[in-house]
């Protein structure tokens, strides 16, 4: 079997340059700003322009652009060739949301490779109508407007993979061998925000958060340890998921506890990674009292995570419809906007 998989992500800017295009992608996105389209671009602009100076400041600390699009790049080659080990003749393809390379590019090129099947497969193991399913309208507009027919499933979301947890878990024990015999500890598992009224709609990914976090915690087998799922990443007036990471942070050093912080719902490492947790929230820990810090880097291109994606994949190359972590739906009932169901 000649399979594609289309590695999604979020992107970063590539120069600073490039930073107000990159927010005005992503505030354009009906998912991200649910408005009328003229309204939306209006608004998208705005913001994009607002912004920007401060995003500026934040990429001018990592060199002048976003690490991603390279780490991205370094996990599909992992996957292609935990693929190649089982046989599979694989090609993965990228496509990121608000910044190049887009869906469009990834769709042409898949119309040049002609594979026998495709599988998309998102790097967001929660799934999310911010994230995952925008990425999964993107692909639909940009397969359709190559007229790319071949047999397609994908992949939804996968909280509780089996190569997922592991891979998180190892990084947090690597961590608590680190801690310094003198100081108790708390750790933080840090997931992205996402306002309230999205969870309202029927959005799993908060719930499906807490399943990843209850996953890890019973993979490391430290009854006694001392946690917490938190969120960051906060923007604007809305109300968010609370409680917020830096508040978290801040209560953790007012009780003189060091932090082992996990980005939980991150699989590369980029702005939010490296300057939220590892300055920013660095800094807060810092202030707060707090004796002893520490960031569990992601899972990036660890073995147990890429040979859990190659699992995945194989499983979606299998039909034409979603597959996850589980055998069917996974999501309560409750939970309307559950990506299983929807179209390839």
């Amino acid at each position: 079997m000649k399979l594609g998989v289309v590695l999604f992500n979020l992107g970063g800017p590539d120069s600073l340059d490039a930073v107000e295009p990159f927010l005005r992608n992503l505030f354009s996105d009906p998912a991200i700003l649910p408005v009328p389209w003229p309204l939306r671009q209006w608004i998208a602009r705005a913001i994009a322009r607002r912004r920007a100076p401060v995003a500026q400041a934040i990429y001018a600390k990592l060199g002048g652009a976003s690490p991603i699009l390279a780490e991205t790049e370094a996990q599909a080659r992992a996957l292609e060739t935990a693929l190649s080990r089982q046989g599979i003749i694989a090609r993965v393809f990228i496509a990121m949301g608000a910044a190049p390379p887009f869906s469009d590019a990834a769709a042409e090129a898949l119309v040049e490779w002609k594979p026998d099947r495709i599988a998309l497969l998102p790097l967001y193991p929660q799934y999310s109508t911010t994230t995952t399913d925008s990425a999964f309208a993107a692909w639909r507009r940009a397969a359709k407007r190559v007229n790319l027919q071949c047999p397609t499933g994908r992949v939804c979301c996968y909280p509780w993979d089996q190569g997922f947890v592991r891979a998180e878990a190892e990084l947090v024990q690597s961590a608590l061998t680190a801690r310094m015999s003198s100081v108790e500890y708390r750790v933080l598992f840090s997931a992205h925000g996402l306002p309230e009224y999205v969870v309202r709609r029927g959005d799993p990914y908060a719930w499906q958060v807490a399943r990843s976090v209850e996953a890890i915690v019973q993979a490391l087998g430290e009854h006694d340890l001392d946690w917490r799922l938190c969120f960051q990443s906060r923007v604007g007036p809305l109300k968010w998921l609370e409680p917020s990471t830096e508040a978290e942070i801040r209560q953790a050093g007012a009780e003189g506890k060091g932090l082992i912080v996990v980005p939980v719902a991150f699989v590369s490492e980029h702005s939010e990674t490296l300057v939220e947790l590892d300055l920013e929230y660095g800094e807060v820990a810092r202030a707060a009292g707090s004796p002893h810090y520490l960031r569990v880097p992601t899972v990036g291109v660890g073995p147990s995570f890429i040979d859990g994606l190659a699992g995945l994949v194989l499983k979606a190359a299998g039909g034409d419809g979603s597959v996850n972590c589980g055998d069917g739906r996974i999501c309560p009932a409750s939970f309307r906007a559950c990506g299983y169901e929807g179209r390839a």
